[in-house]
């Protein structure tokens, strides 16, 4: 994320005092707890969401290595992450922020691609997997996944884990998580047992406990509070 006024002032993640504090760019990785952003309702900027080989091919490393994290961009993406915000920021339009976007990290890019092309690939079972639950929005048997690909469970889980950060069960319940908060974000009115049945949450009651740990708040308690965009 590469806020274009102020920092990013990250408030709270997960009871971590550590990870707490201002950014002038941020990256991040899979997790299955929230952080908490304060603004004062103007905020703008950009967020980059990355696949598992984006992560590779930037950072030079899995994106298992920033699951859970909060850290400030220049961490991993060194000299150019200053580049990129210095740009994007003087920038004058959303065009022209957009080429600095693709200029800079293509740039990135190419810096760690020289020589380690080999380390690019991801094993073809955990992409396929990563493949599956994305299209699926998480709503599928992680048993039934390992079978269709050869593995066990058990396997799967650590494989999978070594190069995402999360076992599938986990990241299967962050993209349940986001199918929901989208539908929510997108309509008001719409009811929570049928944003729950939508997502493939087993009940109503389900969705309540995993929108209360991403969140800290019940689905009703979010939406009174919540300021939605229209």
């Amino acid at each position: 994320m590469v806020p274009l006024a102020e920092p990013l002032d990250i408030v709270e993640v997960a009871g971590c005092t550590a990870r707490q504090g201002r950014f002038e760019a941020v990256v991040g990785g899979l997790s299955s707890t929230a952080v908490a952003i304060r603004h004062d309702g103007n905020q703008y900027g950009v967020r980059i969401s990355l696949t598992p080989l984006g992560a590779r091919a930037l950072f030079g490393m899995p994106s298992a290595g920033l699951a859970g994290e909060v850290l400030h961009l220049d961490a991993v993406l060194g000299r150019r992450a200053v580049e990129l915000t210095e740009r994007m920021r003087a920038a004058r339009s959303w065009d022209e922020r957009f080429t600095v976007l693709d200029d800079v990290l293509v740039r990135a890019a190419q810096d760690r691609s020289a020589g380690r092309a080999r380390d690019l690939h991801l094993q073809p079972e955990v992409a396929e997997a990563w493949r599956r639950l994305l299209s699926s929005r998480g709503a599928i048997r992680i048993g039934h996944l390992a079978d269709e690909l050869g593995w066990s469970r058990r396997h799967l889980g650590r494989r999978f884990r070594d190069e995402i950060g999360l076992t599938p069960k986990e990241a299967a319940r962050v993209l349940r998580f986001e199918h929901a908060h989208a539908l929510a974000t997108s309509d008001d009115e719409l009811a929570w047992s049928h944003i729950a049945t939508a997502t493939g949450f087993a009940d109503q009651a389900h969705l309540v406990r995993d929108w209360r740990d991403f969140t800290g708040c019940t689905p009703t308690e979010w939406r009174r509070g919540e300021t939605l965009a229209h």
